[in-house]
């Protein structure tokens, strides 16, 4: 089994500003250590700089008018139109160099799917993609453009059947609206409820147009779910639907901002339950296309995609973090030196709560969806 890790030190280029909750030293953070753990030089693990996408590439999503906004603003900054089309002030800034880095985290997904579609690797990360709220014709939740989308393009133009799979707290709202009417993609978001969470959609209700009925899956979970509650949840609906669908490609979105600590999300899970649902991801796919997402916590950012970077490669990683990473640590104020988190202990009638909102959650799909995939 061969690997490949999609990384640019081109993202040291790119500020979303001094207050916005996306830090790009997320990514930085990332690479620093899962370099220090030695996992950016396994044998049988290969180290890719994405080239941008071309504007092609990007098109087949994305509107021409919206194209010539993003680059308009890049080069001279916010025009009138760039409201109209989701740029501005807050979560979706003018910053310089807008438009190279949208090309940026494009060529990237472009080039996972790539790698994985031609049988050069069996598993792909680009932890600075998952980009997975832009819209056709807009910037949406911190995202300009939907790199998830076109990496599913690609793997579809190869003839592959792709599952899309997003564990993100919020809901992959761009990618289920791409190929909402399409029964060869299977859409499957996990995420914080939209009545309480952007970008308040993904109820269980949403589940594809026409001949896509039923391939649009959503379960969305109450605030405060844990690792038990969201475990059970997933077992419940990822793996029937799996092997019901037979992909022979699964892209999956690990956003991080599920973590407990995380400033943005209500979800608690920690960086070990988080590994577990990549562990389990890794196992239900026959091939992997891997891309980042959300996680505003920055310290949890790196420990949490270190770890699924590791588990890609069935990697064995110690607890401590390693004694060459202690000057980032100081500087980034890691709450902890240990790669896991301490068990999060919530409330009995919490916990409870969690798990009955999930479970009615469940038994719908099981007796809307699962029944048109022939699953009991």
């Amino acid at each position: 089994m061969k690997t490949a890790l999609i990384h640019s030190d081109q993202w040291t280029r790119f500020d979303y500003g001094p207050d916005h909750p996306l830090r790009m030293e997320r990514l930085g953070l990332t690479w620093r250590l899962m370099e220090a753990y030695g996992l950016t030089s396994l044998p049988d693990a290969k180290v890719h700089d994405p080239p941008p996408a071309d504007e092609t590439a990007i098109g087949r999503f994305h509107t021409r008018e919206y194209l010539e906004i993003l680059k308009e603003a890049s080069g001279r900054g916010p025009s009138g139109r760039a409201g109209l089309h989701g740029l501005g002030a807050g979560d979706n800034p003018v910053f310089p160099g807008l438009w190279e880095a949208s090309r940026l985290a494009a060529g990237g997904s472009i080039l996972a799917a790539q790698l994985v579609a031609a049988g050069e690797v069996t598993r792909a990360f680009h932890f600075a993609g998952g980009l997975h709220h832009a819209m056709p014709d807009c910037a949406s939740g911190f995202c300009y453009v939907n790199d998830a989308v076109l990496a599913i393009l690609h793997l579809r133009d190869r003839g592959l059947r792709v599952a899309y799979v997003d564990i993100d707290a919020h809901h992959g709202d761009g990618v289920q609206f791409a190929f909402y009417d399409d029964p060869n993609v299977l859409t499957i978001s996990t995420h914080e409820r939209g009545d309480r969470l952007f970008p308040g959609t993904g109820f269980v209700e949403e589940q594809g147009l026409g001949a896509g009925l039923a391939y649009a899956v959503n379960v969305p979970l109450d605030v405060f779910t844990d690792e038990e509650v969201y475990r059970a949840a997933f077992e419940a609906v990822v793996p029937p639907l799996l092997a019901a669908f037979r992909p022979d490609v699964v892209v999956a979105q690990l956003g991080i901002d599920s973590h407990h600590t995380d400033p943005l999300t209500h979800l608690s899970l920690t960086v070990q339950g988080f590994t577990r649902t990549v562990a389990r991801l890794v196992d239900l796919a026959p091939r992997l296309v891997a891309l980042g997402g959300g996680g505003y916590d920055v310290t949890n950012v790196a420990r949490a995609w270190t770890a699924a970077w590791a588990t890609m490669n069935g990697a064995e990683l110690p607890q401590a973090l390693p004694a060459d990473f202690a000057a980032e640590a100081r500087r980034f104020r890691f709450r902890s030196l240990e790669l896991w988190d301490p068990p999060v202990e919530l409330p009995p009638t919490i916990r409870q709560a969690a798990r009955e909102f999930a479970d009615r959650q469940v038994e719908m799909l099981r007796r809307t969806v699962f029944p048109i995939h022939r699953l009991p």
